[in-house]
């Protein structure tokens, strides 16, 4: 047996098995110290009579195995994380006993210590799937069933799933003194659910510890009323409190938003959020339970990105309610479809129903450049990338999946109209709710709705990898009409896909009352194959700018017309629209990775962006490209001059911005990240804004900040282990330990890299975030001497990492410790050879490397353009 590593061939077979009705009974037991916990699975189930199977789960010891009522050796039956089950009868009962193992990689059924009040916290990640890891079950998404759960813990916390609580009952028997939590030993109490409706495993979820709770209703458009709750950590109570109403009105709203725009009211029987700790990803949409990790809980002041992004996180979890639990992907090769529905809904509801209605420029500054980054690598995919296997799911948790799949998705609905679009959605959400469904029958039905033949569509948006190119040619008459716009669609000559768009051109002018550059006039049309010309266009006289794909209705890379691009790159920062800007903004990023323009220019206009920015996103994606650019993309023999140049522009800007504002609070984050050992200014004006001697006014030196200010200092050499000891011991909670890890790992010494290495990858007392925040310091200011090393360790330890960490702590540790600042040159020479001796490595190790040297080819080649300039 392959073990963990289900196929898409025997998931198939299963199914066809697995005929009947399935139906769990799990009981868990979280009272029996801090490494393991007992579990009890009954899993009742028809099956074709004769024919054997398996069942699946990863546990630390298996003691009973009962299939209708015989015994079965667990040494025989149970090997390589499956449960063989042989000659099934038409109607069966399993009975699993095992003991497993709490996770500390949010993996499973995760454990965290709360080091502020000793607190013992709880949850579970099952997606992609691990509810294996807590309970033996048949673990794939097509095989949905009802669930009961039962859940024994201490008396004192609070248990909760994905249904409400049917009974609970104190118990005699008292916890183990010592091995839960620091206590002394309590009562237990026993936790009994409600039975779920029909749902996929990995949608299941256990939540359990001493959580602070907040409770509201919500009137369903059903007619029930909806019990809805919010939870956290104690020691986060406080700060939650303040955003608790504020967060339960944005999920009412996205309740709202959804029923009426898909016609289908909530279908659950209650809605909880619980914000948790060390979490992996941003949330998971747990049915009627979703789990969403508690850096969302601002205790310090935050990027208006960040606090925007929270609300898309929650509308994004809520719109999976719909898509994603009530009709449910058949395998995993839609779950693009699962991940890109919910980017594209989130976006609009956030834009349409809340305060951030600019949300569709972040959409364009955040998501949409993460696409165009991994869709230009050599290992992008169709959106629709088949999954042969659950190996082949750890390469399309990415850019393609989410984000680009977001983009397609809102080109279909400006293809096929907004009102048909939805329409299609309803018809789909009925006919398959509370089963499953393939994209398939998601186009039927949007194809009855819209009257549109979908087939060549999907073909050339789902099925083709890579993005198109679509550059404009004006030709004008001598009184300053335009007597032609033409658009050239081109693609890479690895995925030659010519593809149709349904795309906007706007026209824009300097308006003499404001001086602000708006739209004045807008043309719509279909773009189809190499050339197509905007016959709207002829006769009207020509704007200052032309702007390709106005409203950012598709998703391809833009090249302006030379006057077009020249007023924009002089002009961005006097655009009046927030989208507007964020696509011409992209579209210079774009070219100046493609080394199509000069990297120092595009620093001076950035910074010149900045001045009047407002929209949060695409400050902090131009900020974060700034940094690239300067470090990586600029001339070598420039770099320090250009850092000089840009660390104080960014102070400048810093003192020149609104007090207390968001672009203060960033700029200023910004500026700490250009530090250099020996830079005078740099360090007196970060030991002025920690010690108080230098203010900002209206820049609030609080929690967060004074550790970004120390991790600034120890990245320069300015603050030593036993300083951030120190700092730590003022306040030791669970993010400040994450800080102080950063911090040390920081320090430009061989010695604390050394120690941040070592600790990175083989530390096992590292919790998931601690391991990624050391790894995160290790490499943020690794160049020069001290990267040397590493370029040549990171390549010879990547096989270790890989078979010796979880997927998701290798893929961080792969990712955050990649010497991105060493020479880059080597970097490639040493990543290719390790390419060519790993021809048969896991796809999703290779997908790694291949997207970490192309990063640094591109750098080298993008370098030599802008040291070729005169």
């Amino acid at each position: 047996m392959p073990g963990a590593n289900l196929t898409r061939v025997e998931a198939e077979e299963r199914k066809s098995i697995i005929t009947g009705p399935v139906s769990y009974h799990v009981d868990l037991d979280l009272t029996k110290g801090p490494k393991n916990f007992p579990s009890v699975a009954v899993i009742t189930f028809d099956a074709k009579a004769g024919s054997s199977s398996f069942a699946d789960l990863i546990a630390d010891e298996v003691s009973i195995i009962e299939l209708n009522g015989e015994t079965l050796d667990p040494s025989k039956y149970y090997v390589d994380n499956r449960i063989e089950l042989p000659a099934l009868l038409e109607h069966n009962t399993l009975k699993v006993v095992s003991s497993c193992q709490y996770s500390t990689t949010g993996e499973g059924l995760h454990r965290s210590v709360d080091p502020a009040d000793d607190n013992v916290y709880l949850y579970s990640q099952f997606e992609v799937p691990d509810a294996r890891r807590v309970y033996a079950v048949f673990d794939q998404p097509d095989i949905k069933a009802t669930f009961d759960f039962e859940v024994t813990a201490p008396a004192s916390w609070l248990v909760t799933s994905n249904m409400p609580v049917a009974s609970t009952a104190e118990l005699d028997a008292m916890t183990e003194e010592g091995t839960l939590q620091s206590h002394p030993a309590e009562r237990t109490k026993r936790w009994i659910f409600e039975t779920t409706p029909k749902m996929s495993s990995y949608l299941t979820a256990i939540c359990a510890g001493p959580y602070a709770q907040w409770h509201t209703t919500y009137a369903n458009e059903d007619g029930r009323t909806v019990p809805m709750a919010q939870y956290c950590r104690q020691s986060l109570k406080d700060d939650f409190a303040k955003d608790a109403d504020y967060l339960f009105d944005i999920t009412k709203k996205g309740f709202a938003f959804y029923a009426k725009t898909w016609g289908v009211p909530y279908p659950y029987a209650k809605f909880d959020q619980i914000y948790v700790p060390e979490y992996n990803a941003g949330a998971m949409e747990n049915i009627g339970m979703v789990t969403i990790r508690d850096s969302y809980v601002f205790g310090s002041k935050v990027t208006d990105a960040l606090a925007e992004r929270r609300v898309v996180t929650v509308l994004h979890e809520l719109a999976h309610m719909w898509f994603g639990d009530l009709v449910t992907m058949k395998w995993w090769n839609d779950l693009w479809l699962n991940e890109s529905f919910a980017e594209f809904m989130s976006s609009l509801s956030t834009a349409e129903a809340t305060d951030w209605t600019d949300s569709w420029a972040t959409f364009t500054s955040g998501e949409k450049s993460w696409a165009l980054n991994q869709d230009q690598l050599p290992t992008t995919h169709p959106i629709t990338a088949p999954i042969n296997d659950l190996h082949d799911t750890e390469v399309n948790f990415d850019g393609i999946t989410y984000a680009k799949g977001g983009s397609v998705l809102k080109q279909l609905v400006a293809y096929v109209g907004r009102e048909k679009f939805f329409k299609g959605i309803n018809s789909y959400l009925n006919k398959h709710k509370y089963d499953n469904a393939t994209l398939k029958d998601l186009l039927v039905e949007l194809e009855a709705a819209s009257g549109r033949d979908l087939k060549t569509w999907s073909k050339q948006w789902l099925e083709e990898s890579g993005i198109n190119t679509i550059s404009a040619d004006v030709e004008e008459n001598g009184d300053g009409t335009i007597k032609s716009l033409t658009l050239t669609q081109t693609a890479p000559a690895d995925h030659p896909v010519l593809r149709a768009h349904r795309m906007a051109i706007g026209f824009y002018n300097r308006d003499a009352a404001t001086g602000k550059i708006v739209r004045t006039d807008r043309i719509e049309l279909d773009v189809t194959g190499e050339t197509t010309v905007a016959a709207e266009a002829a006769g009207k006289k020509r704007p200052d700018f032309i702007m390709l794909n106005d409203d950012d209705l598709t998703y391809t890379k833009l090249r302006f017309d030379g006057k077009s691009s020249e007023f924009a790159a002089e002009h961005l920062f006097e655009f009046d629209d927030a989208l507007a800007r964020a696509v011409v903004w992209l579209a210079f990023w774009d070219m100046t990775r493609d080394a199509q323009f000069p990297a120092e220019r595009f620093l001076d206009l950035s910074l010149k962006m900045l001045s009047t920015e407002h929209e949060s996103t695409t400050f902090r994606y131009a900020l974060r490209c700034l940094k690239i650019t300067a470090t990586q993309y600029v001339a070598p023999a420039r770099r320090e001059a250009v850092r000089k140049h840009v660390a104080e522009g960014l102070w400048d800007l810093a003192n020149a911005a609104e007090a207390g504002s968001d672009e203060q609070f960033q700029l200023v984050s910004a500026y700490l990240d250009y530090g250099a050992q020996g830079d005078a200014p740099f360090v007196s004006n970060v030991k002025g804004l920690l010690s108080g001697s230098l203010k900002l006014k209206g820049l609030e030196i609080d929690n967060n900040m004074r550790w970004a200010l120390t991790k600034a200092l120890a990245a320069v050499g300015e603050m030593d282990n036993e300083a951030i000891d120190a700092e730590l011991k003022l306040r030791d909670t669970t993010d400040n330990r994450e800080f102080a890890y950063g911090a040390k790992a920081s320090v430009p010494t061989a010695v604390a890299k050394a120690w941040a290495w070592d600790a990175s990858i083989r530390d096992l007392s590292l919790t998931n975030s601690q391991l990624e925040a050391a790894a995160l310091g290790f490499s943020g200011n690794l160049s020069g001497k001290l990267a040397e090393p590493y370029a040549a360790k990171y390549f010879e330890t990547a096989d270790w990492i890989w078979e010796n960490r979880t997927f998701h702590m290798a893929e961080s540790l792969l990712n955050d410790l990649y010497p991105a600042y060493a020479d880059a040159t080597e970097l490639v020479r040493l990543g290719d050879e390790w390419l060519d001796a790993h021809q048969d490595a896991a796809r999703a190790l290779r997908n790694i490397i291949i997207g970490n040297v192309e990063s640094s080819r591109r750098a080298v080649k993008v370098a030599a353009y802008n040291a070729s300039l005169k």
